[in-house]
């Protein structure tokens, strides 16, 4: 790994955390994920099962972890069990985790290699009545592919069908969404990185350089300062591209007098952060794009000052959607009798700003978190308002990433990146 090694603290913590909610006599299993093929034998970079990740520190393939906390045998009441390494494979593929190592990076003592893995699940399973199973079950989740996490859990419950079955993922839910402070320092990082990258770029972009330029740059930058690279497919989208939200082919040459809407973030650690910025090609706003984008950043600071313990979801978006609406008003985007015909399942700020406006950020981009239930302290969010008019050939997208406070307005960890207009151009034409 390019990062450096996480005080397994976090770790013991966050089993305790788990372990303290779990049904009596039960385990809970938690698998890393497959290497994925593309073709021949060429494989996707491995990414690791945020769950297990999250449990353990192992940022490894072909690992598993057991949690048992009411086992008889205190041996077995947290297992690790990983793919036995040797000379062989640290030559070819690199070292993989010893048992040491492997206690050193969880703080997990007992530490099985993966052949005994079904003679020790066997005298587990002879104390247990339960086993919580890891299905993903985050709101935006559309998987096609089986899983080695499904794969074990079809083994699973055909094996011992006897046991009941129980569910870890709305545990996860809950716990991933607060954060610990060395996380919030892993995510600082993370944005610190990004911001590094930023401004390198605002140095570098002038009219006739291409859009994939940028996104090198941004990724030399990144990955020199110990990120694996961008923590989402990166866009980086010139003039109308824009309006496209998820324009991602970034090939188009950047023209004098066009914006470039930026949704580009490093991640550091496997924590993610994500960034949104609207810059001017030439270095100078127009008239009319600075005023959009001054209405932008003003939804975005109100949006902000929203963020706090108690809030809920539903009724923060509607409260953006009046601000959002206001500003459309101001900018003669949407008249009052826009606003009093609007459907109200889908307003007429929606027009131009048709996205949300917050997601939980953490070890995924859209990180876990109860919609349903009240924002509380050491919830990470992002704020990205934006306006979006392919008339005028531009769209203004601008996101910061949020840490919850017990009292006050939230922390932006993305402070120090550059976001008033003015401070853009001073940079940009210094």
């Amino acid at each position: 790994m390019k990062y450096h090694q996480i005080n397994n603290s976090l770790f013991i913590k966050n089993r305790k955390n788990f372990a303290s909610v779990m049904k009596q006599n039960s385990i809970a299993i938690f698998n890393s994920n497959d290497i994925y093929p593309i073709s021949a034998d060429s494989t996707m970079p491995f990414e690791q099962h945020r769950d297990i990740l999250y449990l353990s520190g192992v940022d490894q393939e072909e690992s598993v972890l057991m949690l048992f906390p009411d086992c008889p045998n205190e041996n077995l009441r947290e297992v690790l069990f990983l793919t036995e390494t040797n000379d062989h494979i640290a030559v070819w593929e690199g070292e993989k985790l010893t048992k040491e190592a492997a206690f050193k990076t969880s703080g997990i003592k007992t530490v099985f290699w993966l052949q005994d893995l079904e003679k020790i699940l066997f005298e587990m399973s002879s104390y247990a009545d339960t086993f919580y199973i890891n299905t993903n079950e985050h709101y935006r989740a559309s998987v096609e592919t089986e899983t080695r996490e499904d794969r074990f859990t079809k083994w699973l419950l055909e094996k011992y069908p006897a046991h009941s079955v129980a569910k870890s993922n709305p545990i996860l839910q809950r716990l991933r969404s607060v954060k610990d402070q060395i996380e919030l320092d892993l995510m600082q990082h993370a944005c610190n990185i990004t911001e590094k990258g930023f401004r390198r770029i605002l140095n570098f972009i002038k009219p006739s350089v291409w859009e994939y330029e940028i996104e090198a740059e941004l990724l030399h930058e990144f990955v020199r300062n110990r990120s694996k690279g961008f923590a989402y497919t990166p866009i980086i989208a010139s003039g109308n591209n824009a309006n496209v939200l998820h324009y991602i082919e970034n090939n188009q040459e950047c023209k004098a007098g066009d914006l470039i809407l930026f949704d580009i973030a490093a991640e550091y650690a496997n924590y993610k952060s994500d960034l949104s910025r609207t810059v001017p090609v030439s270095g100078k706003f127009s008239e009319r794009q600075k005023s959009v984008y001054n209405a932008v950043n003003h939804v975005k600071k109100e949006a902000t000052m929203l963020l706090v313990p108690g809030t809920l979801w539903k009724e923060y978006h509607v409260e953006v959607g009046d601000i959002m609406t206001s500003e459309l008003l101001k900018l003669g985007l949407l008249d009052k009798a826009d606003v009093q015909n609007e459907n109200k399942n889908w307003p007429a700020y929606k027009k131009y700003f048709m996205h949300g406006t917050s997601h939980h950020i953490g070890l995924d981009t859209h990180d876990y978190g109860l919609l349903h239930e009240p924002m509380q302290a050491n919830n990470v969010f992002t704020v990205e308002p934006g306006i979006y008019i392919p008339k005028e050939g531009f769209g203004i997208r601008l996101e910061d990433d949020v840490v919850i406070q017990e009292k006050g307005e939230p922390f932006n960890l993305m402070g120090n990146i550059p976001i008033e207009a003015d401070e853009i151009e001073d940079i940009m034409q210094g």
